[in-house]
């Protein structure tokens, strides 16, 4: 779900006749370009890339031997060679609907749930569904830019809400009742934070909910970080508000199970009220989803297997390493003058941390910052440009606690050297 990008304007207007999709900066595309400026031969140093969202890259991270097993099984079963449904394994589907239900005041069937490529996919299914001439839709700033992409491709109109940093990056409620209008068709939130490494209060997702219900519109929930919290605040999904207002609940198994290359996601109408139950609607779901190619059909079959038997144990050790690698972070970035944090993460994989430009000689904003990083130091931060903030970073600290300390070193010596001389 690494495979963002950022539009450089709030909107991409209803009538189709301006590309936005051209004026956009991709998560990808720009950690690729740091990659290139990594001068290998002059520093002969290990590169450590704390840029993407994916924990396979270091050793400590590794899936459970559940999940590899139900695949081997699949696969030599013989019986998952061929298509599946479009939109998704009827055991699967049904796996889904019973694993997320259990945080739920209500049950899930396996008709509110179709399976995805990954929740890229998921992401794109639900702005495909909703997107209409002249429709706009509310997104989270700094948030995951592929709402952005998929928003441009679909003419829907961006309008940002801010994340408040102050107040451990909580929706700015007041800002998205000022933003919205008769065409706004959803508000996008996302939990745990991805970028922001933030985790929403009960109280916060209820104050959510009776928003959107004021305002007439569906919240999309991202919780592809689903359940990955090692602060105070437990993960609630926001299903658990789908009485109050209908939440379309995108997930996948990437982060959890740390197997984003199975690319295996879903979308949920966690929505007890039925609005999404009318024939039309669900027709028009499953006519898209003939159109998409879904996961392949040996993953689909192992999922049942892999959310039923998976063990407690796997789980808090995840949290386990996510929590000592997030204190390193955060302690290593005080020791740091130019990079201040504002709150430390409390679940997900990644943190922002704000650049202070002043204090460094030769360093005009935070692309520059990591482009010369990467260049001098062999570290790659993502600039927090491709997540709609100026002048911060996104730092990914699912790594090992050696690279993470490496890379706070090189990156103290490389404020070092650029420290604007007093």
């Amino acid at each position: 779900m690494e495979n963002g990008t950022h539009v450089n304007h709030q909107g991409g207007g209803g009538g189709g006749l301006v590309d936005t999709t051209a004026t956009t900066i991709t998560i990808k595309g720009i950690l690729s370009l740091l990659l290139q400026n990594v001068d290998e031969d002059e520093s002969k140093k290990r590169l450590i890339s704390l840029g993407m969202g994916d924990p396979t890259a270091f050793s400590c991270f590794h899936t459970t031997h559940v999940a590899q097993e139900a695949v081997v099984d699949a696969i030599q079963s013989d019986k998952f060679n061929g298509y599946a449904p479009t939109v998704g394994l009827p055991q699967t589907r049904r796996a889904i609907a019973e694993y997320l239900s259990r945080d739920l005041p209500y049950n899930l069937t396996s008709d509110d749930v179709f399976i995805t490529s990954g929740c890229t996919q998921a992401i794109d299914v639900s702005l495909a569904m909703l997107a209409r001439p002249g429709a706009n839709i509310l997104l989270p700033r700094p948030g995951f830019p592929i709402y952005e992409l998929c928003s441009a491709f679909r003419n829907l109109e961006v309008r940002h809400f801010d994340l408040l940093q102050d107040c451990g990056w909580e929706v700015d409620l007041d800002a998205v009742e000022a933003l919205a209008d008769q065409n706004t068709v959803a508000m996008v939130i996302i939990n745990p934070g991805n970028p922001c490494g933030n985790v929403y209060s009960y109280q916060h997702l209820e104050m959510i909910a009776e928003t959107a219900k004021k305002l007439r519109i569906l919240v999309i929930a991202d919780e592809v970080y689903g359940h990955l919290a090692f602060g105070d605040k437990p993960f609630v999904p926001m299903g658990v508000f789908g009485s109050t207002v209908p939440v379309l609940t995108l997930g996948s198994l990437s982060k959890r199970w740390i197997v984003p290359g199975w690319r295996l996601g879903w979308f949920v109408t966690t929505d007890p009220c039925g609005m999404f139950r009318k024939p039309k609607i669900v027709e028009r779901i499953k006519k898209y989803f003939d159109i998409l190619g879904g996961p392949a059909t040996f993953i689909q079959a192992a999922v049942p297997s892999i959310l039923q038997k998976t063990e407690e144990a796997f789980f808090k050790k995840t949290i386990y390493l996510l929590k000592q690698s997030s204190d390193i972070c955060s302690d290593r970035i005080n020791d740091i003058p130019c990079i201040i944090c504002p709150s430390k993460a409390e679940g997900s994989m990644a943190v922002m941390a704000k650049l202070d430009i002043s204090l460094l000689e030769d360093i005009s904003d935070d692309i520059d910052f990591c482009f010369k990083l990467a260049k001098e130091e062999s570290v790659i931060f993502l600039p927090g440009t491709a997540v709609g903030l100026k002048n911060w970073i996104r730092i990914t600290f699912a790594a090992d606690p050696p690279s993470l300390e490496e890379a706070f070193r090189r990156t103290k010596s490389f404020y070092q050297r650029h420290a604007r001389k007093s």
